[in-house]
Formats: structure tokens, C-alpha cells, sequence
């Protein structure tokens, strides 16, 4: 079980980066596209949020302690911060399909690793990330099309 805890902590670690970068998109994002992806992004970092919030939750329902400092989720994380900068509705786009796929490739790694644990709770949590993940990055696909 601890290899899944230890997962789904660099998991919280990345949801943490995830949402802050998505603020910092929704801030910063400019030109042709402002009010759709401004509005997208909101709706992209209240889901951030509140995985973030049933990510640290399964952790303690485990047992175990979740990471709940930046600098804790800094050590752990694998996504990268985005500095503070104005960002074209294009590459807005193509980072946030870049995050989404690295997010959903660590929830089926995590699934994975949920069901040789025979931990169906992770599983069911991260096989509903998964779906929405694969949702998204189908619509985000169509946008740029």
C-alpha cells in the first residue's frame, strides 16, 4: 500500500502545480481567444481543486499522511511551475493538453498499481479521473482543430 500512497502523494503534489499553473493561464491568457479559454481555464481549476481535495483525502482514508506544504509538493511534483507572463490562447491550449496527458498517464499508472494493491477505492478515484482526463483532451484536440 505504500507505493500507492507514495503515488498518489507526487499525484497531489502535481494537482497542487496543476492548479496553480491553470490560475496563473486563466490570469494571463490573451488575444483572440481571451473569453472562451478565460473561462475554461476557471472551470478546468475549480476540477483541479477539487481533486486535489478527494486526492488528500483517499491518502488519509488510507492511513497515511498527504503532502500539504508547497515546498513539500515542490520536492515532489513533476509537472513544472509557468512563470507569470502573457500567453496566447494557442499555447495555452497546447500546455494544458501537455498537463492533462502527464496527468492522466500518472492516473493509470496509479490505477495500476491501485489494482495489484487490491485497492478498489484508488481505483474507482483514479478511473474517474482517467475518463474525464480522456474527455478533455478529446475536446481540447477538437478546439485546436
Amino acid at each position: 500500500m505504500q507505493g500507492v500512497v507514495k503515488a498518489l502523494n507526487t499525484y497531489l503534489a502535481n494537482l497542487g502545480v496543476l492548479d496553480i499553473k491553470l490560475h496563473n493561464l486563466h490570469w494571463n491568457v490573451e488575444g483572440q481567444n481571451f473569453f472562451s479559454l478565460h473561462a475554461k481555464l476557471e472551470e478546468f481549476y475549480d476540477l483541479a481543486g477539487e481533486d486535489l481535495d478527494e486526492v488528500a483525502e483517499r491518502i488519509l482514508t488510507l492511513g497515511y499522511r498527504p503532502l500539504a506544504s508547497l515546498k513539500d509538493f515542490m520536492a515532489s511534483a513533476t509537472l513544472s511551475e509557468l512563470p507569470s507572463k502573457a500567453v496566447k490562447g494557442p499555447e495555452v491550449v497546447d500546455i494544458v493538453e501537455g498537463d492533462f496527458n502527464a496527468m492522466l498517464k500518472q492516473s493509470r499508472e496509479i490505477l495500476t498499481l491501485a489494482e495489484e494493491a487490491k485497492d478498489q477505492g484508488t481505483v474507482d478515484l483514479m478511473a474517474g479521473f482517467i475518463g474525464r482526463y480522456e474527455k478533455t483532451l478529446w475536446m481540447l484536440r477538437a478546439y485546436k482543430a
